[in-house]
């Protein structure tokens, strides 16, 4: 997917086109990853639909829970809905950066070798 060490950097269109995969994947599951919160708590906790995706959005966007769970289900449900949250954002960021750092380290490669020369 990349270039090599002793190829040149990719022109900007590739790397644009990088961007856009990247973010799209990303876009992708974090898509995934609402929809499932939102099954789960709809079913598990049973909460309505809009209280569903207002929950899940919370504990994905990593800001916290929103309303009360009663059932040990639902916090089960929870816990571990918010420990696959925290993974998701690390997941997410590494696949949104990818390109930007590999691009800068690569220059940073390429200029090294230019002072060789």
């Amino acid at each position: 997917m990349f270039e090599r060490k002793h190829e040149k950097v990719a022109p900007l269109s590739v790397f644009v086109r990088r961007m856009a995969a990247s973010v799209l994947l990303a876009g992708l599951l974090v898509a995934t990853a609402l929809s499932l919160g939102i099954s789960g708590y709809h079913w598990i906790a049973g909460f309505g639909w809009v209280d569903s995706l207002l929950e899940a959005s919370m504990i994905l966007g990593g800001m916290g829970p929103v309303n009360q769970l009663t059932t040990k289900g639902a916090k089960l449900f929870a816990s571990g809905y918010a420990l696959f949250s925290g993974l998701m954002f690390i997941v997410v960021l590494g696949i949104v950066l990818a390109p930007v750092t590999h691009r800068l380290l690569h220059k940073f490669h390429i200029d090294e070798e230019d002072e060789k020369e």
